[in-house]
């Protein structure tokens, strides 16, 4: 019973993810980034050296093993000391995690 209760969790998670990133437009994501983002972080695939030194380039976000889109939600949602309560919509957070996302393995 317990595996088939961790079966249907894991894809009922597989296709959470798959519905996230077909709503998701990479493009936007990356647009948004440059224009709120960039202000701090490094966002630009491959780019390593973020603006300020506490906010970890987006290229090293996406590497993070675990990484994953809700990982990416939770991590956005979350406060934290040296980031700014920034709250991103709907759409524009899965914009966000889905270009965050596209970097892995761009670095």
């Amino acid at each position: 019973m317990n595996r088939l209760m961790a079966l249907t969790g894991a894809l009922l998670l597989g296709l959470s993810g798959a519905a996230w990133a077909q709503d998701a437009d990479i493009a936007a994501g990356k647009a948004y980034a440059e224009q709120i983002c960039a202000a701090c972080h490094a966002v630009q695939p491959g780019e390593r050296d973020s603006p300020l030194f506490e906010a970890p380039p987006f290229q090293d976000v996406a590497e993070t093993p675990g990484m994953t889109e809700l990982a990416l939600s939770v991590w956005l949602q979350s406060s934290h000391p040296t980031m700014p309560n920034i709250i991103l919509e709907p759409d524009d957070m899965r914009n966000v995690v889905a270009y965050i996302r596209s970097l892995e393995g761009n670095g």
